[in-house]
């Protein structure tokens, strides 16, 4: 993008400011049809789990800002291509799912876009779509000589996401070599039959979004476009969206609206300012003026985000929740009713938990050997005290007042253990 080029559009406008634009395939075309509301883009969401994580968040953000602006968004669930596995970023092949595991994953995944998206029938509303509809109806044949003959294998070896798997000599199915081209296909058929013009997506998927728009060319599509979004990493450098204990997960079942609140709250401070652009609607004004905040006064800027992020997902009186939660917990030392818990067995706990144990069922690590190695470091408490002896056991005497024992990792992830 040269220096003097001006967005037009609120969309492209939007997308630059916040920070959310990596590369584009053409500013200009791009701008000219946003300017007008006609753009259709999609990204497409593999159902590879029942929920997506943060990492996606910052594409779905995309698609929010497309609808705001008065374009039509489309999230294509990947019925079709979860079948095949996505190469990109990855050093071994993904484990192949069921038909029935993906239908599963796919049910899950598509309750988060309606907190960000107004779905129906008018010319912005948002469609989801599954490219199972015409994926797994292709004849292998037919497919071969009208879109394969379009793809050059010199090119595809040339993809990063072929590439470095084959410069490090790792495996390459030929069914993952396939996944360039069913990607590059769900373009063409989506301006078929849905009028698609535009594929965004994460950096990583430049090379499979472009191939789609050359495949476009050549089987005689009006002009599509490309855009992509960087892949986010924190300051510390750590991915977007892992932490010690796992992936931050966006369905409820998967991580609760208050452990949701805390990963936001936990934002480093150098990456405060990115993020209240990038996770919250809040006017770009109000981000600046938080973002300048100082010292300790980056804490209030810390809460702000982490309620208007959660807000955006779970709603926001879950979020006020998650907050006042927290207040009491760090500031007046309580166990909050509304933490997260979760349940054993009555008869279990009288016979004993093993602490670490208890501390991985609760989710607050990812395994006991990393639970021991946090009992080391002073980092594990039951109850408010420190956990000194790795072998000790919960059992019923644990219970405080509140008939639960509090298990905290470091001053800012806790969870309540209950008996049933």
């Amino acid at each position: 993008m040269s220096d003097d080029f001006k967005p037009q559009s609120e969309f492209l406008r939007t997308l630059l400011e916040r920070g959310y634009v990596h590369q584009c395939s053409d500013y200009a075309g791009l701008d000219a049809l946003a300017a007008k509301g006609e753009v259709t883009a999609y990204v497409g969401y593999d159902c590879t789990a029942p929920s997506l994580h943060v990492g996606s968040l910052i594409s779905i953000m995309m698609l929010h800002w497309l609808q705001q602006s008065g374009n039509k968004p489309i999230p294509l669930m990947g019925g079709g291509t979860t079948r095949v596995g996505d190469p990109s970023g990855r050093d071994e092949t993904r484990k192949l799912l069921t038909p029935e595991q993906i239908e599963d994953n796919k049910n899950g995944i598509k309750r988060v876009f309606s907190r960000f998206l107004r779905f129906g029938d008018g010319k912005t509303d948002a469609v989801m779509i599954d490219n199972a509809e015409w994926l797994t109806k292709l004849n292998y044949i037919d497919f071969l000589r009208d879109v394969g003959r379009h793809f050059s294998v010199n090119r595809m070896l040339s993809m990063d996401s072929v590439r470095m798997r084959l410069e490090r000599e790792q495996e390459l199915s030929f069914i993952e070599f396939n996944y360039m081209c069913l990607q590059g296909y769900d373009f063409v058929e989506l301006n078929r039959r849905h009028g698609v013009n535009l594929q965004m997506g994460g950096s990583d998927q430049w090379g499979n979004i472009v191939t789609g728009i050359d495949l476009g060319r050549r089987m005689g599509t009006p002009q599509l476009y490309a855009l992509t979004c960087p892949l986010l990493t924190t300051s510390s450098g750590a991915k977007m969206g892992k932490t010690a204990s796992g992936a931050v997960w966006l369905n409820e079942e998967q991580l609760s609206a208050y452990d949701y609140w805390q990963f936001w709250r936990n934002t480093e401070d150098a990456d405060v300012g990115r993020f209240l652009k990038l996770y919250t609607t809040l006017p770009l004004d109000e981000a600046a003026r938080l973002q300048a905040l100082g010292g300790a006064e980056i804490n209030e800027a810390k809460k702000v985000l982490a309620t208007e992020a959660t807000a955006l997902m779970h709603g926001r009186d879950k979020a006020e929740q998650a907050a006042e939660t927290a207040r009491r917990t760090f500031e007046e030392g309580a166990a909050a009713e509304t933490l997260p818990s979760f349940e054993v067995d009555r008869a279990e706990l009288a016979a004993g938990i093993g602490v670490l144990t208890a501390f991985v069922r609760a989710g607050l690590v990812p395994s006991t050997g990393e639970a021991r190695r946090q009992v080391k470091g002073g980092g594990l408490k039951v109850n408010d005290a420190a956990v000194t002896d790795e072998r000790m056991s919960l059992t019923e005497a644990d219970l405080n007042a509140d008939g639960a024992v509090k298990l905290s990792f470091g001053r800012k992830k806790h969870m309540l253990l209950r008996a049933r």
